[in-house]
């Protein structure tokens, strides 16, 4: 009985409770349960999806649930303080102080040995990260936390930009605080999407909270079509895949052929696409399944003609965020600010110092002093430089949003300079009445190929470890870091053993097949069998869901890989 009560209600770190596991949907069950019986008092409603969201989180990340509960705490008496101000000076106080909050500890947790790594390789130090809270809890309670361990916790940067926008659009004056303490604790923590988003906008969701609970027969027909859409994508798709072919390619490239590492490269593209959007399907559908709506995060993004136009379709939210809250914040299209001229400096500087190279230190410095001066000199290359260097900025913040790793810098700044040279590419190539089908087909090729190639570095991540922080660091061998694989591709793709490898992979290649052509097919297509899944009877829905977990289960039983987008 102690061991049930133990599993039920204590967080076990081998074991954290995630879409793909029985204990969620048992716990779903419950909670729809009691849903049902209090969902007609908005209030009580709110209270209880607040109180079963922070048990999820602490079941998925332990004592981190005080983090969570600090962070809702603090932007909840701070959008007081910030909508009523007396002063403008006095709302940008109060906003400072909510951003710096957020960031400090977004930093704290998820930042801390990257840039003790960096300040380390800087100037020759030898420090390590301590977990003060770790430390001063041991100190205050007598616990045996280990202080030497800064532990990353899980769906922080999701929640922490959740908060942000919250205070600023209270700034901003688009919304108004939220009055009930539980209610904006709620919003911020609605468990089908704390830990791996979508990031929910104020605006878009707080309304919700005081809307009675509705839905129709389709509605449940269509909740349940994600929710199952996702476990599919998920467990048939990206873990099959990733455990039979992508893990094995990218642990050990020089051992795979050519071919075999651009197999991977495509396989890695699906499978986390399967995977980051197999998992807002399901959050999707199960918040629906209690009457809210989440927005969609997902547009076929392998159907993007561009890099600007993937960037519209692949994770619409954290895409749309980055825009409205920093891009736009820092000058935008029209104008550079003080931000952004620093935020230059500041990226020239880590480049200079971090390398051994002369000649990129030599190249840095000139580039840099030539941006600046042709700024003060001519206007409208100042406004076409501050335009240019926002929107990379803004990708590089994204890029290192993901993680704590070069490597996640680079990939941002790859589809940075992506955005660039499109914007570039359109002003030389310019449309004369519609478009062929054949140059959209081509731009699609490239724009596939490109997202992919960059997805190298996005999937290698840094290399750096503790251990290797007395070595010298340069930005040069870290940018390497995926150096086999390009080895592979750029020295060793022979496609005569093409047709050899395709047949040893067999089985991996039809489900990619499936998976893109499922992908590429027209939106009404998918739009008219999802409706017609909705519109089906009961015992059709009944049967393809038990068919649905019948697969699963057999397919967990072989292994499982957890949600990538649960490290972000």
């Amino acid at each position: 009985m102690k061991e049930w009560i133990e599993y039920i209600f204590c967080y076990n770190p081998e074991s954290p409770i995630i879409f793909t596991g029985l204990f969620f949907w048992v716990f779903f069950a419950v909670v729809l349960a009691v849903f049902s019986v209090i969902h007609k008092r908005l209030a009580w409603r709110n209270a209880f999806l607040f109180l079963v969201s922070t048990f999820f989180y602490y079941k998925t990340s332990g004592l981190f649930f005080l983090l969570l509960i600090f962070s809702i705490t603090s932007d909840y008496l701070l959008g007081f303080k910030i909508a009523k101000a007396a002063t403008p000076l006095k709302r940008k106080l109060w906003l400072t102080l909510s951003i710096v909050l957020n960031l400090s500890l977004l930093i704290y947790f998820k930042y801390a040995y990257f840039f003790t790594d960096s300040f380390n390789s800087l100037f020759g130090a030898n420090y390590y990260p301590i977990n003060h809270f770790a430390a001063l809890s041991n100190s205050l309670f007598d616990t045996t936390f280990k202080a030497d361990k800064i532990i990353l916790p899980i769906g922080i940067s999701f929640y922490t930009f959740q908060t942000m926008s919250y205070a600023i659009d209270i700034f901003r004056k688009k919304i108004e605080p939220v009055k009930s303490f539980l209610d904006f604790g709620f919003y911020v923590s609605f468990f089908p999407q704390l830990v791996a988003g979508p990031i929910v906008r104020a605006a878009d969701f707080i309304p919700q909270l005081y809307k009675e609970y509705q839905l129709t027969k389709h509605q449940f027909g269509i909740a349940l079509f994600w929710i199952l859409n996702g476990l599919v994508k998920k467990i048939f798709l990206a873990d099959y895949i990733a455990i039979n072919f992508v893990d094995r390619v990218f642990s050990n490239p020089v051992s795979y052929t050519g071919f075999e590492n651009l197999l991977a490269l495509y396989a890695y593209s699906l499978q986390v696409y399967a995977d980051f959007s197999g998992y807002t399907d399901i959050a999707i559908g199960v918040a629906m399944l209690m009457g809210f709506h989440l927005n969609k995060n997902f547009d076929s993004p392998y159907k993007a003609d561009s890099v600007a136009d993937f960037w519209r379709r692949w994770h619409i939210s954290l895409s749309s965020w980055l825009k409205d809250y920093l891009y736009i914040s820092i000058g935008g299209n029209k104008k550079g600010t003080w931000f952004t001229y620093i935020a230059l400096i500041l990226i020239a500087g880590f480049t200079v110092l971090l390398t051994d190279s002369v000649l990129v230190r030599y190249a840095t410095v000139n580039i840099l002093g030539v941006m600046l001066a042709c700024s003060i000199l001519f206007p409208t290359f100042q406004k076409a430089l501050s335009t240019n260097l926002n929107m990379m900025l803004t990708m590089l913040v994204g890029g290192l949003w993901h993680g704590a790793s070069w490597n996640f810098v680079i990939w941002g700044g790859l589809n940075g300079a992506g955005l660039l040279f499109y914007k570039l590419w359109k002003r030389i190539v310019k449309k004369t009445g519609e478009d062929l089908w054949w140059r959209k087909l081509i731009a699609i090729f490239i724009t596939f190929h490109f997202i992919s190639f960059t997805r190298i570095w996005f999937r290698t991540g840094s290399k750096n470890t503790w251990d290797e922080l007395n070595e010298k660091h340069n930005i040069l061998t870290e940018f390497f870091a995926a150096n086999d694989m390009l080895h592979q591709l750029l020295y060793k793709l022979d496609f005569s053993v093409a047709w050899n490898v395709v047949l040893g992979y067999k089985t991996v290649c039809l489900f990619l097949l499936g998976g893109f052509i499922i992908h590429w097919l027209p939106e009404s297509w998918k739009e008219n069998y999802r409706n017609l899944f909705a519109s089906s009877g009961l015992a059709i829905q009944l049967l393809a869901t038990l068919v649905v977990i019948f697969g699963v289960y057999q397919v967990l039983s072989m292994g499982m890989n957890p949600f990538i987008y649960f490290q972000f």
